[in-house]
């Protein structure tokens, strides 16, 4: 695909690497909307791809809701005149051990935690990729999808719901290139590993150094090194039903 005034939607926009994915696409000419539950943080990221010469929307989305994803979804269209690539990055996290058991106490995994992260992390990448496909195909146009799984997909300790819900991003995402593909349309996924977004950042020394050398190049990923992967799947028109592995080789 080449770049240059094409329209792209980034959802979880507003810091970490949606920010990251926003900037980098409009850094290349792409006409950028971006998505995001905190309208005041996504600002800054308009503002910011705006000044490098692209047209910008921002647009405020709970991706766990149907109706709303499918409003900002048209919305886009309405507002840009069409529709070229989606990529599906909104997450949280909220770990928790299966089970543990503190003097003689079990506490659980509270369903509330697991849920939240199976709606927004799975369920909203299902819906930001179904209403991607359905306006590709109203447009009668090809188009990319990119899903934002994680190197977590093989599962990491206390993450049930999170290793869970990218596992599904990843099964998806192969699932997708193959049923789409008949319209021209391809979907690839990133598996990031640990990367240096202001979550990680923030961590305790001791516990950035456990992560550290885990990582046999010894060191976090950058958020720009997350989006040229995004940018290579854009780009190469032949790359499709996979994920693109960027870990520094760690594995959990």
């Amino acid at each position: 695909m080449e770049l240059k005034d094409k329209v792209v939607i980034v959802t979880g926009a507003a810091q970490g690497l949606g920010r990251q994915f926003a900037l980098d696409c409009a850094a290349n000419g792409m006409k950028v909307a971006l998505a995001d539950i905190d309208p005041d943080a996504m600002e800054k990221t308009r503002t910011e791809c705006e000044d490098k010469g692209v047209e910008a929307r921002g647009y405020e989305l709970n991706v766990t809701e149907e109706s709303a994803v499918e409003n900002v979804y048209s919305q886009v269209v309405s507002d840009f005149g069409t529709l070229d690539a989606s990529i599906n990055n909104a997450g949280i996290l909220r770990d928790s051990l299966l089970i543990k058991v503190k003097d003689g106490e079990i506490r659980k995994f509270p369903l509330s935690k697991w849920q939240a992260v199976i709606d927004t992390n799975l369920t909203g990448v299902f819906l930001c990729g179904r209403e991607a496909a359905a306006k590709f195909v109203e447009l009668k146009k090809p188009g990319v999808i990119i899903n934002i799984a994680s190197v977590a997909r093989s599962g990491n300790f206390g993450q049930s719901n999170y290793s869970a819900a990218k596992a599904g991003v990843s099964a998806m995402t192969v699932l997708w290139a193959q049923e789409l593909a008949q319209y021209g349309i391809r979907v690839a996924g990133i598996a990031p590993g640990f990367t240096a977004t202001e979550m990680v950042v923030s961590l305790r020394d001791d516990i950035k150094e456990k992560f550290t050398n885990s990582i046999p190049l010894r060191r976090f990923a950058e958020t720009s090194e997350m989006s040229d992967g995004a940018l290579f799947i854009l780009k190469n028109e032949y790359y499709t039903g996979r994920m693109l592995e960027i870990d520094g080789g760690a594995r959990i």
